[in-house]
């Protein structure tokens, strides 16, 4: 099947259906208005809707096929969170229009306000970041704020563990911060000794992920907070992997200051592609006062709440705006809808299925043959293997087998991260997944292993059934062309 659209075009061709009724003037300068008719195809409705539909059933999606996505939680979203955040009372709804007329969605926002207080056990909630890398943002500026207001203008380091996301090194150099690696330990828990060397009088806090993307609870976190407490720094809670702790145990009561929570992770929208996201940010006490605004308030009158916005005035000390009015109100209420439905029962269920689906698959694939990259820890809700044998003695790389698995009808896990482990696989099955699922799984990672070991088979042109086969990395992404230029 071709995949360009401009190999069914056809001179005189149109879709007529589609096509405006009439016409009208264009109000703009003659100099502007295009001379030529663009090099658009020219297609037939029919033909259109084929192709294209079409296209859309080549992709991977969690609606078509497994989608192991470590550190991603590429799990099914229900389809009544989306519907109901659609409602036209919402989706009609003016972020300018007065207050009066949006009650209900600012009720919405108030509770889930105060349901994600109670997941995380933090003392106040603010929705406006747009992303998880906002919220990181918003988290180290009020980090930095709080130090600042004490007078104490030295704290500039921040402590980043080298199993960290990417983002927080560069959140940290963001905010005009220095990030400070600190190593793991062979265990996958921060090494504790180095932890102690690095913090000081410049300390302004620590960003760590819990569980980690090694895929293991951090043992020594109590530890570790009072280490840095003790140098004066505050804790930054990195929230991505909050779907492996949810009901189970919450920052708050870990000693942390802040934490992020990816909504499009977590709670029901769903991710990847770039967007739409929502870093909601989690405080402490210490972090109150320097909150992102607006944030929704309830006002006890006679006997009647009504809702409205906290601003500048409000929270004179705060950290400021990072989006043009409150968040993306579509993830939020997404969010909301879902943890209204699955409850605080539900809330610890998702943690309990997220862990123990990893754990088996974890099993499954260590009783297969493969290596696991800590093997004597429990899973959290991800885990790694290492392929590095196999890469040594088979020539079978964690790209390969990645590139295998789509021939399989399975998306790959994350390859190559995090950076500490060789030829890793980060795998994260999340709690929709069935056994049989994973079961399948593991019987296609054993099929790559086996034909390269059995029958030498290589994998390093895979995919050999996808309609685009195996690219060149480097050249696709420096030299990448987009512009389709028909044949003489």
């Amino acid at each position: 099947m071709s995949t360009l659209i401009f190999e069914k075009s056809r001179h005189g061709r149109r879709a007529f259906a589609q096509a405006p009724v009439g016409t009208s003037d264009v109000d703009l300068p003659k100099s502007l208005l295009r001379q030529d008719r663009p090099r658009l195809p020219e297609a037939s409705e029919l033909q259109v809707v084929r192709h294209y539909t079409r296209l859309s059933q080549k992709n991977f999606s969690i609606d078509t096929q497994f989608y192991p996505l470590g550190s991603c939680t590429m799990k099914y979203n229900p389809r009544a969170c989306n519907s109901l955040a659609l409602l036209p009372g919402f989706a009609g709804r003016h972020p300018l229009g007065p207050v009066s007329h949006g009650q209900g969605f600012l009720k919405c926002m108030y509770e889930l306000q105060e349901m994600l207080m109670a997941v995380t056990g933090m003392a106040g909630v603010s929705l406006t970041p747009m992303a998880g890398a906002q919220g990181e943002l918003s988290g180290v500026a009020m980090i930095q704020a709080y130090h600042r207001e004490r007078g104490d203008l030295e704290r500039n380091e921040i402590i980043v563990p080298d199993a960290a996301h990417g983002t927080n090194p560069a959140t940290a150099t963001m905010c005009g911060c220095v990030a400070v690696e600190v190593p793991t330990g062979p265990d996958g828990d921060i090494d504790i000794e180095a932890l102690k060397a690095v913090v000081g009088p410049k300390t302004a806090g620590i960003m760590l992920t819990n569980p980690s993307t090694l895929g293991v609870f951090e043992r020594h976190i109590i530890e570790v907070e009072q280490i840095v407490r003790d140098a004066g720094g505050l804790l930054y809670y990195d929230g991505a992997n909050l779907n492996a702790i949810c009901g189970k145990v919450r920052p708050g009561d870990m000693g942390f200051d802040v934490i992020h929570m990816n909504l499009h992770k977590t709670f029901s929208t769903p991710h990847g592609g770039g967007g739409p996201g929502s870093g909601a940010i989690g405080v402490g006490a210490r972090l109150l006062p320097y909150m992102p605004i607006p944030v929704v308030t309830a006002i006890e009158e006679d006997g009647e709440t009504t809702y409205d916005w906290l601003t500048e005035d409000d929270v004179p000390q705060s950290i400021g705006r990072l989006s043009g009015f409150m968040g993306n109100a579509g993830v939020l209420l997404r969010a909301y809808v879902y943890m209204r439905m699955v409850g605080r029962d539900g809330m610890r269920r998702l943690a309990e299925y997220a862990t123990l689906n990893a754990n088996y698959l974890q099993a499954r694939l260590r009783d297969a043959g493969f290596e696991l990259a800590y093997p004597d820890r429990k899973a959290s809700h991800e885990f790694i293997i290492t392929l590095r044998h196999e890469a040594k003695e088979l020539h079978l790389t964690a790209m390969d087998v990645a590139k295998a698995l789509l021939d399989h009808n399975y998306h790959a896990p994350t390859t190559y991260f995090p950076l500490l482990v060789p030829e890793c696989l980060l795998i994260e099955p999340t709690e929709t997944e069935s056994k049989e699922t994973l079961d399948n799984f593991v019987d296609a990672m054993v099929e790559i292993a086996r034909e390269a070991r059995e029958n030498g088979v290589s994998f390093k042109e895979a995919p050999y059934k996808m309609p685009v086969r195996r690219l060149d990395d480097v050249k696709a992404a420096r030299q990448l062309d987009l512009k389709y230029e028909p044949e003489a």
